[in-house]
This record gives structure tokens, C-alpha cells and sequence, in this order.
């Protein structure tokens, strides 16, 4: 998040989509809206091309409300519940029926957990790849009084897979928190089954300890770890920094704050949003080994704090100015059967604006950024189902379903 804080400052959808297709005009000089090549950033703007999908937002579980709900997932095996991760400290669970009318909780940490202040809470969960086997449940939150220390924990479940058991807590890695923002907090296992974690570079403004740029720190990183062997995790052997010279955890880094992110389901692509300072929202695609850049670099551009020069950083594959927003929420490629036209696209968000964007290969190796439509909701996370459904969560309690248009 970063600048949830802010208001949004809304204007119609379609007197919105007008405007911007006529400002993309001036984009080559202004910046305003980019999408750039892979790892090069050839200075390529959005010529106002749309990704031919159109889209709309409709209530997915009218008769539900969440408290303050920040992820939205389903358990490998299980394409019948939806899981809601509420940043006040519990996990609720339900059916997936449009007209389901009750949920349950399936763990309370509201005790254990501080969710005093924008960014803090119970921030990320993550189901072990073998969930129905082993019933492991990975989840990410903050705890602490004065400071703020970010926990990953290993929970089990029932053998019924009905409740975690929070008496099962195993602590797997804590990172002290220097300031009260920028948590990051998403945890995902990836396609190769090591455990995913998004940390942002400590808070405060303009990165103030370098942390981004320091491969000493796991903030300001993504981590990989292998939560099935070593006590309490292990080291993939091929991480960046496994045989030295960094933290062995790190996978990639100079990340301000990766607030949310996904894999590709069908390329394996691990697709990053990254919160901006006061300038600039980006989308990364996160390699093995990559500098993303903060805080040398706001998106494409210098960074005035930056502590080193850029070389060798990674551009963004997209980004945008706070005339667009001003808190990037990552999303997903869809991949799912009711909107062919979307599918392969990157669908992602603001959740100052509510404004929703689609990144489509433009053929070239790059991508057309286009927008999709916009709604008045805090878009806080998205959630993709088994089969490829692609639903947006509104901070302010409700859920929803990305939808082809009429």
C-alpha cells in the first residue's frame, strides 16, 4: 500500500476513459502513462491502443461483508470455498455460491496481531502446495507495541481442513520493521514450491536507510525460502546470494513496496506491483537476481534520494503518474474462459482511483497498456480462482467479479 491513506478524488468511467485516449496523445513528452520492452526501457508510451477486451466489475458475494479484507484465495485441491484474508487479524471462510449468505472463521489472531495503523495487520496467507495432505497454512502479519516486527508463520489445520489451530504457530522468519509502513506482507508459493515473500523497504519516505539498494536486509526485497527443509526453512540452491555476498534469502530486490503480486499460471511470469513514492506507480516482471531499482530510481526515472547511480537496474514494464492514482494494486494475467478477448492480459489497478488497466503482449516483446474500466472502490487485492475467475477486493468490505461487458 504506501498512500492508501489518500483519498480518491473520482471522476465518471467513461468521461475518464475519453479524457485519458486524448491525453495519451501527449504521453511521449509527459510520461504520464508508459509501458516499456522487458528489461530495457526503450521509452515506448501507450498509444491509446485497447486491449479489445471489454470488461466490468459486478458484486461477486452480495450478501457478505469482510472487515477490512486484503487477499482473497482458494486452497489447492478445493475449487469449492474462497478464503478472505481481513487485515484486522482473522481468516474467514465460505462458499463459493453467488447467494451464500454465511461465512465462518477459519482463524482468529486479532489477539497477536497489531493492525493499529494504515499498513499493519494480517497482510498474507499462503496454502502449502500439499495443503490437503499436510494442512499447512503459511501466514504473514505484524505484531509488536512500540515497534513493528513482520511474522511468517506456519499454522496447521483440523484434519478436517475446517479451522487453523492458532495454538499450531511456528514462527519461520521475522524482520524488524524500522518504521510503521511499507510492510509489504503478501506470502505465495511459487510453481517450483518455495515459499514467496514481499517485503517493502522499512517505510518512512524516500527509503531513508538505503534499504532498497542493500542486499544485507531482507526489506526492500523479494525472499524465496524453502519452508520443507531446514530448520526453520532452507536455502534454495540457486537463490542469488546462496553462497554469499548478500542475504541468502533475497531473489530479487531494490523493491519499495511489493504490496501485491501473482505468477502466471500458465508462463510461471511473477508479476509485481510496486508502490511508488509521491510520482510514479510500476509493474515489474521479477527475475532471479534483479535490482528493480529503488530507491536509484521512481519507476523509469532518477530518484531525487537515490544513494547510487543506475546501472544495471531492471525498468519497470509498465507504470504510471499520480494523475492516474497514487497506490499501484498488482493483480493477475487472466486466464480464465469467460473473457477470451482478456486472456494473456495483465489486469491490475489503482486503489486511490479505482481506475483498472490490462497490459497485453503487443507482439514485440513488449506490452499495450490500456484501460479497462473504473469503479468507485478501494481496490485493496484480487483473487483468481481455480478455473481462471478473476475477482477485485474492496478495502472497504466487499467482494467482486471481473466480468465481460454487455
Amino acid at each position: 500500500m504506501g498512500h492508501l491513506a489518500l483519498g480518491p478524488g473520482r471522476a465518471r468511467a467513461a468521461a475518464w476513459q475519453a479524457a485519458l485516449l486524448l491525453l495519451l496523445g501527449a504521453c511521449a513528452t509527459s510520461g504520464a502513462l508508459a509501458q516499456n520492452n522487458g528489461a530495457q526501457n526503450n521509452g515506448a508510451q501507450n498509444d491509446g491502443t485497447k486491449t479489445g477486451a471489454a470488461a466490468r466489475l459486478v458484486p461477486a458475494f452480495p450478501n457478505l461483508r469482510f472487515s477490512k479484507p486484503v487477499a482473497l484465495l482458494q486452497a489447492p485441491g478445493d475449487p469449492t470455498r474462497w478464503y478472505v484474508v481481513e487485515q484486522t487479524g482473522r481468516v474467514m471462510v465460505f462458499d463459493d455460491d453467488p447467494a451464500v449468505g454465511e461465512t465462518r472463521v477459519f482463524i482468529d489472531l486479532r489477539k497477536r496481531v497489531n493492525a493499529r495503523g494504515f499498513e499493519a495487520g494480517l497482510l498474507g496467507m499462503a496454502f502449502h502446495p500439499d495443503y490437503q495432505a499436510n494442512g499447512q497454512v503459511i501466514l504473514s502479519y505484524t505484531r509488536g507495541r512500540r515497534n513493528l516486527t513482520s511474522v511468517i508463520s506456519r499454522f496447521f489445520a483440523d484434519d478436517a481442513r475446517q479451522v487453523l489451530d492458532p495454538a499450531s504457530e511456528r514462527v519461520v522468519l521475522t524482520v524488524d520493521q524500522p518504521f510503521r509502513n511499507h510492510n509489504g506482507g503478501q506470502v505465495t508459493f511459487g510453481p517450483d514450491g518455495f515459499l514467496y515473500i514481499g517485503f517493502g523497504d522499512g517505510g518512512a519516505g524516500g527509503d531513508p536507510r538505503g534499504n532498497g539498494q542493500n542486499t544485507d536486509t531482507l526489506l526492500g526485497a523479494m525472499l524465496r525460502i524453502d519452508v520443507d527443509r531446514g530448520d526453520p526453512y532452507g536455502i534454495p540452491p540457486d537463490n542469488p546470494f546462496a553462497a554469499g555476498g548478500g542475504r541468502p534469502e533475497i531473489y530479487a530486490w531494490g523493491l519499495r513496496n511489493p504490496w501485491r503480486w501473482s505468477f502466471d499460471a500458465a508462463t510461471g511470469d511473477l508479476w509485481v506491483g510496486d508502490v511508488g513514492q509521491n510520482r510514479i506507480e510500476e509493474i515489474d516482471i521479477v527475475v532471479k537476481g534483479g535490482n528493480y531499482g529503488w530507491n536509484v530510481r521512481e519507476g523509469s526515472e532518477p530518484f531525487r534520494g537515490g544513494r547510487r547511480p543506475g546501472a544495471g537496474l531492471i525498468a519497470p514494464v509498465a507504470e504510471y503518474n499520480h494523475d492516474f492514482g497514487c497506490s499501484v494494486t498488482g493483480g493477475y494475467v487472466y486466464r480464465g474462459a469467460e473473457i477470451p478477448a482478456l486472456v494473456g492480459t495483465y489486469v491490475f489497478g489503482d486503489f486511490c482511483s479505482g481506475r483498472f488497466w490490462g497490459l497485453a503482449p503487443d507482439g514485440g516483446g513488449g506490452h499495450t497498456m490500456a484501460p479497462l474500466f473504473e469503479e468507485s472502490i478501494n481496490l485493496s487485492s484480487f483473487g483468481e480462482a481455480h478455473d481462471g475467475r478473476l475477482f477485485a477486493v474492496d478495502l472497504k468490505g466487499a467482494l467482486f467479479q471481473i466480468v465481460a461487458a454487455e
